[in-house]
């Protein structure tokens, strides 16, 4: 709809750099100089994570000292501890490693996890009574509270102390909480920003571990407890899309170990479910298979099964919870074709008239769907989009944005038009105080955007690392671009761009002929082949044998019958200025 992508082939390293690592293949030298990666330690790190080395000490945190001593006290003394997660799969796992924590210390919590439709994102008032008739001594928030003034002060006045675990932007107030620990916070001392959910609560987990052990608490706990958790933390912040850099590489790095050994029924009954195989699990199949599932239950109907399933202790209550999280993903996945189809007839006229932001609604969209509808909506169309639906007389939405448009930044200017809202520089999620104030929001938005959003960025950039021969691509390569990984946000798989290459064949596969199977040749005549997924709609009728195209690709393999082959995956083709 936007064009062609600009490709932006990253700047070559200095040669008096390369000079420095005569050890080094120069092609991965680039490929680390590309990320910014340009000293001994920073390559080690990147490439060899330490656990010992290079997850830092919890006690780092400001408030972790006085969040562990009250929860200690709070187990010494058998109180009624309740944790508050959030219904999204860094939230929900983060509830499941600190509940599953407790019990292994024989205390009993209770997880709330709101309903995400009904009561939306955070702390709420539904939420609050339900505690209060609980009757705790102790809260904590996974995921949520930093934001939740007025609902902290409820509890906090009702002698129940509140302790906050979050990673979400900083708000203008903070509520006053027993203690909080929020790794996002510019005044917070913590070094590693970035942590999701899961990687916060690993963080207080490893805090009470030390704490227990060096105060010789009545609770025993061995030597490195903790790191059996990193199996949800590795799931949670995949799912979550952090950056994975620097202590959350090395955790995600070390999670995947734990995982493929996992002994948690529910992920078992789940990785066998979906195909896959203990043992050969990476940071993709957390993205795309297990991450989703888990979502599923909470866009779907209510991320209490999600919960179930990760505690679950024995095999057949594990394997019917993760046959339900199939049911709901495949329902998901139908039910968000179905809503992006509405939607995207929407957008066309506002982006037919050169609207800078988007707007799509529709009041029986179910709201745990809409944030995907946009994000979608957001990839095809390269600009903000808000998607809406309304519940109980309320207008909820998501918004996606490219990133040189904050849109939760975005939001705080229209602070008086939302009942509530919050999020990250290029997703959000807000409540209406006044459905009828819709036409007056999409109106100030789009004013913002219209003002704001230039007109290049709406023709997205592919970033590209090297060009290169394709006579480069071959096993060792691939071995090398294997330490690269986990892949992840702003830890991209490596791209490449080989040009004026002889297409030798081209074969529509899959349902509808979505993708196709392009043979490839250089001007010697090495041939690879590549797999273009979801290029069929375009290409299969535009190219054919003896054209010649220019290929940005990732390294890949095909596996098949116990044969693998090296094969190129198509991120975008043009033909060649050649031609034929």
């Amino acid at each position: 709809m936007n064009g062609e992508k600009r490709w932006q082939i990253k700047p070559l390293a200095p040669a008096a750099w390369l000079k420095q690592f005569p050890e080094i293949n120069p092609l991965i030298l680039q490929l680390l100089y590309n990320r910014h990666l340009t000293t001994q330690e920073q390559i080690d790190r990147f490439l060899s994570p330490d656990y010992s080395r290079d997850v830092f000490d919890p006690f780092l945190f400001q408030d972790m000292a006085k969040a562990v001593e009250r929860i200690w006290q709070a187990l010494r003394q058998k109180e009624k501890i309740i944790i508050f997660g959030d219904y999204d799969a860094d939230g929900v796992c983060a509830s499941a490693a600190l509940a599953d924590f407790f019990q292994q210390l024989g205390a009993e919590p209770e997880v709330i996890i709101p309903h995400r439709s009904q009561e939306g994102y955070g702390l709420n008032k539904l939420a609050v009574e339900k505690i209060l008739r609980a009757k705790p001594q102790l809260v904590i928030t996974l995921d949520c509270g930093s934001t939740n003034v007025a609902e902290v002060k409820k509890l906090q006045q009702n002698k129940i102390d509140v302790i906050i675990i979050d990673h979400h932007h900083e708000p203008e107030e903070l509520p006053q909480s027993f203690s909080l620990l929020n790794c996002a916070f510019s005044s917070e001392s913590y070094p590693s920003k970035d942590l999701a959910a899961g990687g916060m609560v690993y963080k207080l987990i490893q805090g009470l571990v030390q704490y227990g052990q060096k105060n010789k608490q009545p609770i025993k706990l061995a030597a490195g407890t903790e790191k059996w958790y990193l199996d949800l933390v590795a799931l949670a912040t995949v799912a979550d899309m952090v950056p994975l850099l620097g202590e959350n590489r090395t955790l995600v790095k070390f999670g995947l170990l734990v995982l493929n050994k996992t002994k948690r029924p529910g992920l078992q009954a789940l990785i066998n479910l979906t195909g896959l195989e203990l043992g050969k699990i990476n940071e993709r199949h957390l993205g795309y298979v297990i991450g989703p599932r888990i979502n599923a239950a909470g866009r779907m109907r209510h991320a209490q099964k999600a919960l179930e399933l990760l505690l679950a202790t024995d095999a057949d209550s594990a394997w019917q919870l993760a046959k339900a999280l199939q049911e709901d993903n495949s329902f998901r996945q139908k039910t968000t074709d179905q809503y992006l189809s509405v939607a995207r007839q929407q957008v066309l006229e506002q982006v037919e008239q050169g609207n800078k932001i988007l707007f799509a609604f529709s009041p029986e969209w179910n709201l745990g769907l809409v944030g995907l509808v946009a994000g979608k909506l957001m990839e095809e169309f390269h600009r903000p989009v808000m998607v809406m639906g309304e519940i109980n007389n309320q207008i909820k939405g998501s918004g996606r944005s490219i990133k040189e448009f904050d849109i939760t930044n975005t939001l705080n200017r229209l602070a008086a038009l939302l009942e509530r809202y919050g999020g990250h520089t290029q997703a959000c999620g807000f409540t209406l105080t006044d459905k009828n104030s819709l036409p007056e929001f999409k109106e100030k938005l789009l004013q913002i955007a219209q003002a704001e959003v230039k007109d290049e960025y709406l023709r997205p950039d592919l970033q590209i690392d090297l060009e290169v021969e394709l006579s480069s691509i071959n096993w060792t390569l691939y071995e090398a671009l294997e330490l690269f990984a986990p892949f992840g946000q702003a830890a991209p798989v490596p791209r490449f761009l080989s040009r004026n290459l002889s297409v030798g064949g081209v074969e529509p596969v899959g349902l509808d002929q979505k993708h196709l199977r392009i043979n490839v040749a250089d001007e010697n005549s090495l041939t690879r082949k590549t797999i273009a997924f979801g290029f069929g709609p375009k290409w299969k009728d535009k190219i054919s044998y003896g054209d010649r195209i220019d290929l940005v690709y990732e390294v890949d393999i095909n596996e098949w019958n116990g044969n693998r082959e090296l094969q190129l995956k198509v991120v975008d083709l043009k033909l060649s200025k050649n031609g034929k």
